[in-house]
């Protein structure tokens, strides 16, 4: 499984930030992922909308809460079973 994983370059800057250097990281975006952070909310700066677009084999392995909380309870049953 490790050898999937792949190194991800990525700036973080505040929205002030952005704004005043604007072309700067547009230019950082073409090589590595640039994510604005305004408040609690990020947003990426990206060229390439089909990277985030499609879903990915992680995403299509993923299992939503109400699924993971089932199988736990199910899982804690099986172990803990009522006397």
């Amino acid at each position: 499984m490790r050898g999937n994983l792949k190194k991800i370059t990525m700036t973080v800057v505040s929205s002030k930030e952005f704004v005043t250097n604007e072309n700067k990281y547009f230019d950082m975006a073409l090589n590595e992922r640039v994510f604005i952070k305004r408040g609690n909310q990020m947003f990426i700066v990206t060229r390439d909308t089909k990277e985030y677009l499609e879903p990915d084999e992680d995403f299509r392995r993923a299992i939503t809460i109400d699924e993971l909380f089932d199988t736990v309870k199910e899982n804690i049953r099986k172990k803990y079973p009522k006397k």
